[in-house]
């Protein structure tokens, strides 16, 4: 064989690395998919960190009906600080605020029949506002406890909004865009024949799948890094664990994410069916995975299911370490659940995927 010949053959990259370069620099060239990595995860933070961010809740509105001893009450309810009164000239108008969620509370004093709070209990603030207001009320008419108590209010790091919310957001976006861009990269190569092309080549099946995959870890450390960064920089959030636990379950999580993301699209033939298919696996873990929320909250019936879902996983790795100071080995149930359907999403994805 000739010298040329041979340098040309050597020249040659693997069909793994190539597809890899492909995909990075198709990304590349989207600067829509760039906003939605990095710019959007940054904006949310920022109006979420805002909105909840470290300070005194609001006072409750609350409403007084009027009565004999109305002015009484509302200078009772002003004077507290916590709760923000406001008078209503009867009930009927009182309880027409209350329905329409303008106050939490009314208060309503008649003769004889003393003091009567209408709220709904199912309200959270409701209720917080119907303890407010009884204990202003009791105390301005000289009620004293018997045994008095003291307030240790404490200000702390790892107990605000934005550090819950956080990990929530990282592990948001790790899931949007191993799912969404791999999706809608592997939809559209479909679309435009291009899978149909390569399966003429030497190219193994394998290598276009994990190409997909790798190529998003180019962009998992600055996606990632600059996430963090910025909730250190503009909020304060603690990092308690190891960085190199946080990056392990950060890189888990994409791989996990991108296994599923090439499962959902195996056999979209359209971006319709690969959007609709995208939205059925990712919003109900926008709903139940512990985002925005704790997933604690729902019923204890379904918590087995929803520690299950992959995101919950991703979740609830990143606030151990980050806000706990927990390491990689005390999270095998966590880490056991990103591997498990990893593998699934991967393998059942190289069996039954469609180049066309």
């Amino acid at each position: 064989m000739p010298d040329s010949a041979i340098d040309a053959a050597r020249r040659v990259q693997h069909p793994l690395v190539a597809l890899t370069k492909a995909r990075l620099l198709e990304f590349v060239r989207e600067p829509e998919a760039l906003f939605w990595v990095f710019a959007f995860p940054i904006i949310m933070a920022v109006i979420l960190g805002f909105a909840f961010r470290d300070r005194p809740p609001d006072p409750s509105p609350v409403g007084v009906a009027a009565g004999p001893a109305s002015a009484q009450l509302t200078a009772a309810l002003a004077k507290s600080g916590t709760v923000r009164p406001r008078d209503f000239a009867s009930v009927a108008e009182g309880r027409e605020a209350l329905r329409t969620g303008k106050i939490a509370l009314l208060v309503e004093e008649a003769p004889g029949r003393g003091l009567e709070y209408h709220f709904d209990p199912t309200r959270p603030d409701a209720r917080l506002a119907r303890l407010e207001v009884d204990a202003a009320i009791q105390s301005a008419r000289g009620r004293r406890d018997p045994s008095p108590a003291t307030d240790d209010r404490i200000h702390e790091k790892g107990s605000r909004y934005i550090d819950f919310l956080l990990p929530g957001i990282l592990g948001l976006n790790l899931m949007g865009t191993g799912i969404w861009g791999i999706g809608f990269s592997i939809v559209n190569a479909r679309l435009k024949k291009t899978l149909k092309l390569m399966v003429a080549t030497p190219m193994r099946r394998s290598d276009y799948l994990l190409s997909q995959i790798l190529s998003r870890f180019v962009f998992l450390v600055v996606e990632v890094g600059l996430i963090l960064a910025f909730g250190v920089a503009a909020f304060r959030v603690p990092i308690r664990g190891s960085l190199g636990a946080l990056a392990a379950v950060t890189v888990l999580g994409a791989l996990c994410f991108a296994g599923i993301g090439l499962l959902v699209v195996s056999r979209a033939k359209t971006l319709e069916a690969a959007s609709g298919l995208m939205n059925l696996v990712m919003v109900p873990m926008w709903l139940l995975s512990g985002v925005f929320f704790s997933s604690e909250r729902f019923p204890s019936a379904v918590r087995p299911l929803i520690r299950a879902l992959p995101l919950t996983a991703v979740n609830d790795a990143l606030r151990a370490i980050m806000l706990e100071g927990r390491s990689l080995a005390s999270l095998p149930v966590e880490l056991g659940v990103m591997v498990a359907w990893g593998l699934v999403g991967f393998g059942v994805a190289l069996k039954i995927f469609r180049w066309q």
